[in-house]
């Protein structure tokens, strides 16, 4: 499975691409904000994108929208990855098409069985 994780944050990308690659087994994308997200999401197909809520320029859900409105982007799964929990949010991003919602700080060690249990679920 080919993850692209679109974070600002350079050590969260490190982490969590260390944890889904050494730990998952997967292969993993990265991109260090929404736009160049959205043209590795459209280049490169991935299986799942895991997405930062609070970016500079373009944050999370403006990036999942114009994922929304490409044909190539539309269909592909969308996990945001927030420190920024509240209900009421949870239920925006979920109504805007996201998949799912992990919290930060994540454990590296349970990341990708986190993720795969959304995918499945």
């Amino acid at each position: 499975m080919r993850v692209l994780i679109i974070d600002d944050e350079e050590d969260t990308r490190a982490i969590a691409s260390m944890s889904l690659s050494i730990l998952g087994g997967l292969e993993v994308i990265e991109a260090d904000n929404g736009q160049d997200g959205i043209n590795k999401a459209a280049a490169e197909q991935p299986d799942v994108i895991l997405l930062d809520m609070m970016m500079p320029l373009m944050d999370g859900p403006s990036t999942l929208e114009r994922l929304r409105s490409h044909e190539r982007t539309r269909g592909i799964p969308v996990i945001f990855l927030t420190a920024k929990v509240m209900t009421t949010e949870m239920d925006r991003l979920k109504r805007m098409g996201a998949k799912g919602i992990l919290t930060k700080p994540f454990d590296p060690t349970v990341l990708a069985n986190q993720m795969k249990a959304i995918l499945e679920g």
